[in-house]
């Protein structure tokens, strides 16, 4: 009987014995000398606890050997400047590995970032309070920038070329949004978060939810018919892509050529939360806002509730102050009315009229006794002027006038005949006479 036939056997046996009988195990710690020493001496009823064959696995892998190791860096957290730890990928098999490291080899690391191909020097390590199996290194050096992020860069610099980064692109999110599309994976926590946050934030607001795979190949075509279907929709007024956070291996697909052209050709404002704060994608460069993780999202995309109430509050007591000192300046203006003369008095608004007629009755008085004093005077001289030149003065000094039956004036005896009848004028009476004798000279 070969050696498989006995394990089988001893199974078989170990099965229907404990079919018939439980095995009773103590209840505490057994000392190592009375456990089995190898491991083919186990059995159900005198079985290893977990931590001897932790123990055993750590002391096999410690005695393996040092090795060079080559990948690229999908991800690297440096704590301090005492530890770092890697999660170092092989540049052509879909493999990882953990890598941990401290002292002078955590300071050499930090000099390194994600993408990075790199070697590095160490052994394989067991950690014995979990069983699980990394690789702690003592030496690292740089071969140069990973297939994969060279890749990524030089179609980020193709597409920032064709325009599709360009800020005038950007569309402008909604102020007051009533529908949001969700692209995310199924049951996801982005999901949860972004939800949760929005409904605390902005509770009148609904929901388009599209799931999709976030990683691997399936990744793309998804998240590219996603953004397409939500953009189609009318009822969706903003698009949040969203995932959590993961290695830059996860990540790559929202990195795709394709993925990042329906982003940008999005004509609904499209808001990339991929990742954590540190986690860049292309999509988040076509993007028409990028949010550092899905509760930023949230923030973004909708205002918060007791902002707007204090806002509106603020809005109510800034307009009912100006309506109250609106009120109260027209109060004063119609009380000042009120006691002002030309109210109490009427009649005082005519005061200033009445002076004014009673000035200008009085000027033109003046004016006119001024004009009749030169008129009168002006007429006196006139009349002066007159008299002293009036035949009556003449007459009035003993002259005579002497005038013939034509009424002519007789100033030349020549003109005369005897018997011609005389109207002689005297200072006071008139004579009629006729001519007895003409005498000329």
């Amino acid at each position: 009987m070969n050696w498989l036939q006995q394990d089988s056997a001893h199974r078989a046996q170990s099965s229907h014995s404990g079919a018939s009988e439980p095995i009773a195990l103590p209840n505490e710690p057994r000392p190592l000398d009375q456990l089995p020493r190898l491991a083919r001496d186990t059995t159900a009823n005198n079985p290893w606890p977990v931590g001897v064959l932790s123990r055993h696995f750590h002391d096999a892998v410690e005695r393996w050997p040092a090795a060079w190791i080559e990948g690229q860096i999908v991800e690297i957290n440096a704590r301090r400047s005492t530890s770092v730890y890697i999660t170092l990928r092989d540049s052509f098999e879909d493999i990882s590995i953990s890598v941990s490291g401290f002292g002078l080899f955590a300071q050499m690391a930090r000099n390194f970032k994600q993408g990075d191909r790199v070697v590095i020097h160490g052994k394989a390590d067991l950690w014995v309070r979990a069983t699980r199996l990394s690789f702690r290194g003592d030496d690292i050096r740089k071969i140069g920038a990973g297939d994969l992020k060279e890749q990524i860069d030089q179609l980020r610099k193709r597409l920032k070329g064709e325009g599709l980064f360009d800020a005038d692109r950007k569309v402008p999110l909604p102020e007051f949004p009533r529908n949001i599309g969700l692209i995310c994976a199924p049951q996801a926590r982005a999901e949860g978060d972004v939800i949760t946050n929005v409904m605390l934030r902005w509770p009148n607001v609904g929901f388009t939810v599209d799931h999709v795979h976030v990683q691997g190949v399936q990744c793309p075509e998804e998240v590219i018919r996603a953004i397409q279907r939500l953009d189609a929709d009318p009822n969706v007024d903003v698009i949040i892509v969203a995932r959590g956070g993961g290695s830059f291996e996860d990540l790559i697909g929202f990195s795709d050529e394709g993925v990042v052209r329906a982003a940008a050709s999005c004509v609904t404002p499209l808001v990339s939360a991929i990742g954590h704060e540190d986690d860049w994608t292309l999509i988040d460069l076509a993007a028409d806002v990028r949010a550092s993780t899905p509760t930023d999202a949230a923030k973004k995309v909708v205002p918060d509730i007791h902002e707007q109430i204090q806002l509106v509050e603020q809005a109510l007591f800034t307009m009912r102050s100006r309506i109250d000192g609106r009120v109260t300046h027209e109060t004063q203006l119609i009380e000042g009315y009120t006691t002002r003369p030309s109210l109490t008095r009427p009649q005082t608004m005519l005061e200033p009229h009445e002076r004014m007629i009673h000035d200008a009755t009085q000027r033109m008085n003046i004016a006119l006794a001024r004009m009749t004093d030169e008129a009168q005077f002006h007429i006196e001289k006139l009349q002066a002027t007159l008299t002293a030149l009036s035949p009556q003065a003449t007459l009035n000094r003993g002259y005579a006038v002497v005038q013939n039956a034509d009424g002519h004036v007789v100033d030349d005896a020549a003109n005369m005949k005897a018997g011609d009848e005389l109207t002689i004028t005297l200072r006071k009476g008139t004579v009629v006479a006729s001519a007895e004798t003409v005498v000329t000279q």
